[in-house]
C-alpha cells in the first residue's frame, strides 16, 4: 500500500510537471499535494525521525546478543620492580632418618648439643640459601596489556525487553506524527488551493461588475447629454465605478499573494506562475450531504495524533518496566581472554602470554533508600498523565467530527441557498436594466441592482468554496485523507 502510494505521488508529480511545460503552468489539486510533500521540510524532518526511532529499535535488540569487547593499554614505568629490599638468607633442613622428618639445620651448643639462639632471640641455622636480590628484581618499565571480553546478559530485570518494546513504540509514534504531518499539510495545501480558486473567481466578477458600471456611465453619460438625466446621477455612477476598480485591484494583489503562498506551502519558489485546474470551476459537484453519524471507534484508530498518544501510553508503561529493573537482581554470563607483557604465567618473562577465564556476574540492590521505588511510582504517575491525555483528546476528536460535520451539512445549505439567491439577483439585474432603458427606473435602482447582483455572486463564490474547505476538513478530522507512510529503513 505504502509503494503503491508513493508511485501515484511520482506519477502526479511527473504529470504535472509536464502539463506544467506544455499548457501554461495548469496544476491540479493532486499535483500540488505530491509537490508539497516532496518539498515540505517539516515532513521531512519527520521521516528522519521515523527513520532515527528505527536505528534505536535495532540498537535496543542488540542488547538480547553477547558483546564482545577490546581493551588494551601501555604503561611506563620509572622503577623497576623488586620483592626484597635486600639479599635473603634462607635456613635450610635435613632429613632426620630416626624422626622421618626434615628438620632445620641450626648451630648447636657442644657442650650440651642444644640449638643456640642469637642476639634477636632466633635460632641461628649453621646454613642458609643465599637468594640474591637482583634475582627477584623485574624489569617493568614498558607494559603492555589488554583483554578481549565476552558479555552475555541472562537477566537484566526484564529491563532490556521492555527497552525493546519501548523503542517499538517510539517508532510508532514518530511514524504517527510523520503521518500527521503529511496530513496536516495536505490540508494546507487544499486551503491555499482553493483561496486562489476563490480570489480568481472574484477576480471575474470584480471585472464583470467593473463592465456594468462602465455600460451604466456611458448610458447615463449619453443620457447627460440628452437632457434626461443630471450630472449627479453621473457622478454618483462614476463614485461606484471608482469604487469598483479599487476593489478590482485589491483582488488582484490578494490573488498574486495567494498564488505565492500556494507557490511556497507547494515548495516552489514564490513567484511560480501557477494556473490551476480549478480556477474555472463555478459549481460544487457534491450534492449529497455529509453522514451525521460516525463509527468513532472507527475515527479514533484513522487519526494519526490519537494513535500517536496512544503509542505515548504504550511507551511510558514500559518506562515502567525499565524503572522496575532497577529494583531486580541481575545476572550475565562474562568470558575475557587477557595477556600482557611482561607476564607471570610461566616465571617472569617479558613477552606476550594470556590465558583464558569465564565468570558470571550477579548484582542484587539491597537498600536505596527508596530511590527506585519512587523512580517506579512517578514512572506510574506518568502512564496516569498520559491515559488521561489521550482520554480528554478522544473527546475533543468526537466534538471535532460532530462540528465539521454539522459545518459541511451547512456549508451544503448555504451553498444551494446562494444559488436561489444568485437566480433572483439575476432576474432582478435584468428587471432593472430593461426598466432603466424604458425610463421607468432610476440609475440608483440600476446601481442597487448591480450590487445585490454582486453580492449574490460573492456569496455564491464564498460558499463554494466553503463546501471545498469543510469537505476537505472533514475528511482531516475523519482521518480519510490520503497520505505517504515513513520508510523506517
Amino acid at each position: 500500500m505504502k509503494q503503491l502510494f508513493i508511485r501515484i505521488l511520482l506519477i502526479s508529480f511527473a504529470f504535472g510537471i509536464t502539463v506544467v511545460a506544455a499548457d501554461a503552468q495548469v496544476v491540479t489539486l493532486d499535483s500540488c499535494r505530491a509537490l508539497a510533500l516532496a518539498n515540505n521540510k517539516q515532513l521531512r524532518i519527520r521521516s528522519q525521525a521515523v527513520r532515527k526511532a528505527g536505528y534505536e529499535q535495532k540498537e535496543a535488540f542488540a542488547a538480547y546478543l553477547p558483546a564482545l569487547d577490546f581493551n588494551g593499554g601501555y604503561a611506563y614505568n620509572q622503577k623497576e620492580v623488586s620483592i626484597f629490599s635486600k639479599d635473603q638468607l634462607l635456613p635450610t633442613k635435613t632429613f632426620n632418618l630416626e624422626t622421618q622428618q626434615y628438620e632445620f639445620n641450626l648451630v648447636k651448643n657442644p657442650a650440651t648439643g642444644e640449638p643456640v639462639k642469637g642476639p634477636d632471640g632466633q635460632y641461628i641455622p649453621s646454613t642458609v640459601a643465599l637468594i640474591p636480590k637482583e634475582a627477584m628484581t623485574y624489569d617493568v618499565h614498558n607494559v603492555f596489556f589488554g583483554a578481549v571480553t565476552l558479555t552475555q546478559p541472562v537477566y537484566m530485570g526484564g529491563k532490556i525487553v521492555a527497552m525493546n518494546r519501548l523503542t517499538h513504540y517510539a517508532e510508532e509514534i514518530a511514524r504517527s506524527l510523520h503521518n500527521a504531518e503529511a496530513q496536516n499539510l495536505i490540508y494546507a495545501v487544499d486551503g491555499a488551493y482553493w483561496q486562489v480558486v476563490s480570489l480568481k473567481a472574484k477576480q471575474e466578477l470584480a471585472v464583470s461588475y467593473v463592465d456594468l458600471l462602465k455600460s451604466l456611465r456611458q448610458n447615463v453619460a449619453l443620457m447627460v447629454e440628452n437632457g434626461v438625466a443630471t450630472r449627479s446621477d453621473l457622478l454618483t455612477v462614476d463614485v461606484k465605478l471608482n469604487q469598483a476598480e479599487v476593489d478590482l485591484t485589491k483582488v488582484d494583489n490578494g490573488l498574486v499573494l495567494s498564488r505565492m503562498a500556494l507557490a511556497q506551502v507547494c515548495g516552489l519558489p514564490v513567484d511560480t506562475r501557477m494556473t490551476l485546474a480549478d480556477e474555472d470551476s463555478r459549481a460544487v459537484e457534491q450534492t449529497t450531504p455529509p453522514a451525521t453519524y460516525y463509527n468513532m471507534e472507527e475515527v479514533y484508530a484513522r487519526r494519526q495524533d490519537l494513535r500517536a498518544l496512544e503509542m505515548g501510553v504504550n511507551a511510558l508503561k514500559q518506562k515502567e518496566r525499565v524503572a522496575m529493573s532497577d529494583m531486580l537482581p541481575k545476572v550475565a554470563l562474562i568470558g575475557a581472554y587477557s595477556f600482557s607483557n611482561p607476564n607471570m604465567f610461566n616465571g617472569f618473562a617479558n613477552r606476550f602470554g594470556g590465558a583464558f577465564s569465564i565468570g558470571a556476574t550477579v548484582s542484587i540492590p539491597l537498600w536505596h533508600w527508596g530511590g527506585n521505588y519512587h523512580k517506579y511510582k512517578a514512572a506510574q504517575v506518568d502512564t496516569q498523565i498520559a491515559a488521561l491525555e489521550l482520554e480528554d483528546a478522544r473527546e475533543l476528536v468526537e466534538l471535532q467530527v460532530s462540528q465539521s460535520a454539522f459545518r459541511a451539512q451547512e456549508a451544503l445549505k448555504t451553498y444551494h441557498m446562494t444559488l436561489t439567491n444568485l437566480e433572483k439577483a439575476d432576474e432582478n439585474l435584468r428587471q432593472a436594466d430593461l426598466g432603466f432603458r424604458e425610463g421607468v427606473m432610476t440609475t440608483d435602482n440600476v446601481m442597487e441592482a448591480q450590487t445585490a447582483w454582486l453580492k449574490a455572486n460573492s456569496e455564491k463564490i464564498d460558499a463554494m468554496i466553503d463546501v471545498h474547505l469543510c469537505d476537505v476538513y472533514l475528511a482531516k478530522v475523519l482521518g480519510n485523507l490520503p497520505y505517504p507512510e515513513a520508510d523506517a529503513k
